[in-house]
């Protein structure tokens, strides 16, 4: 560990061109740095001193104190966890305590009664991880493009070639029970992958039909199986799925890509209303009906949102 610690301004402006660095979004750098200003302020102490002791005592804080809901104190420690991050990298503190600290306290105060939140959310750092350490074009693709759009299993293995708008940067989903708005976009990042893909796609596809986007090793269309398999494989080799475990917490399937898309926008300040249309959710309330929600803004809004992984 460093002998000279710099004081917290000065690590939240270190952070913070670290964090533009690995590019994360405009919206989640201003989130993170105001969530670790009211933090700094709260233990009023060097941050690399913090302790235990402190973490729950900023816990209390939030909960007892301050009374706010699960997912914005889940949103604090977010910030917390991948601040310290960067000071381990740094080398200014031995450890990162937020995962332990989250495995013990947060699960049972953010996740209770909600057995879809049981299911394990990866941050920005450890997506990017698991999609840089997929090598194979089709694989790599699966997983970005569950990932920046959210679509559903499914609604992947449907895909063909003509559903996607290369000028548009957006796919058009074949109609399902389950959703209501059947277009999403996609960025920059994740047309550079895809585009890749269907290159190799070329050179592999020998089968008689030409219209799937993921074909498999017997040149047919990829079915659900394949798809988790291709997600799980590269998980567990990362350390984030172990598939002898019965709880959800330990695994990480195709559907905890859905689960990460969402919470990614959420956290990124997108309004909840976008957020369901871009997932396809069905609408609740009689008055969903009649709220149109203009395309233009909506597919501002995702590029606005949607991490910047730096994948390609």
């Amino acid at each position: 560990m460093s002998s000279s610690i710099p004081s917290n301004d000065n690590l939240l402006r270190l952070y913070v061109a670290d964090a533009r660095r690995r590019r994360l979004t405009k919206r989640t750098i201003d989130n993170y740095r105001s969530s670790l200003r009211i933090f700094f302020k709260h233990v009023g102490k060097p941050a690399p001193a913090v302790d235990i002791d402190d973490l729950r005592g900023f816990l209390d804080f939030l909960t007892v104190d301050k009374e706010l809901k699960d997912p914005t104190i889940s949103r604090y420690f977010s910030a917390l966890r991948s601040f310290y991050e960067f000071l381990e990298f740094e080398n200014l503190v031995t450890k990162n305590l937020i995962p332990l600290f989250g495995k013990r306290y947060l699960r049972q105060l953010c996740l209770k009664h909600n057995r879809e939140s049981e299911r394990q959310i990866i941050s920005e750092e450890q997506m990017v991880k698991l999609i840089t350490s997929i090598l194979d074009p089709r694989d790599k693709a699966v997983v970005t493009l569950l990932a920046k759009t959210g679509i559903r299993r499914n609604e992947l293995i449907t895909l063909d070639i003509d559903d996607i708008d290369w000028v548009d940067y957006s796919i058009t989903l074949k109609p399902t029970r389950k959703r209501t708005n059947r277009v999403v976009f996609f960025d920059h990042e994740t047309a550079v992958i895809l585009k890749r893909w269907m290159t190799t796609r070329e050179s592999r596809l020998q089968g008689e039909d030409k219209k799937p986007l993921f074909i498999n090793e017997q040149q047919g269309r990829l079915n659900r199986n394949g798809v988790y398999a291709i997600v799980t494989k590269y998980a567990q080799r990362m350390g984030l799925h172990d598939p002898t475990s019965q709880n959800l917490g330990k695994k990480f399937s195709p559907h905890n890509c859905r689960h990460w898309f969402t919470t990614m926008l959420l956290r990124g300040g997108m309004k909840r209303e976008y957020v369901k249309e871009l997932r396809g959710d069905s609408r609740s309330e009689a008055i969903d009906i009649y709220h149109h929600i203009d395309r233009e803004e909506l597919k501002k809004e995702y590029l606005a949102c949607i991490p910047q992984l730096g994948v390609f």
